[in-house]
């Protein structure tokens, strides 16, 4: 059961900022969410809705919906910074 990806303009903008490695590394982690939403290590967050999945510093921040099978990706970047609203 794979679920369609949807990265949402900040998202999408904050990715193509990284560093070429970075992104790469990122692109492989949202291309594994495709087939399971919620990874071992994912954490559900307290106090905003959504998921988050990190790789060293970086976090991405996402909503899973089930029924329609969606993911969508709301916020990618530096652990420092990617909470901030």
């Amino acid at each position: 059961m794979v679920y369609r990806l949807e990265l949402e303009t900040r998202a999408l903008k904050e990715l193509k900022s990284l560093p070429r490695e970075r992104r790469e590394l990122i692109s492989a982690i949202l291309d594994d969410l495709q087939n399971n939403p919620r990874p071992p290590g994912a954490k559900k967050l307290t106090g905003a809705e959504g998921w988050r999945v990190r790789k060293g510093d970086y976090r991405i921040l996402y909503t899973v919906a089930d029924e329609a099978r969606l993911i969508r990706i709301y916020r990618i970047g530096h652990r420092r910074e990617v909470y901030r609203r």
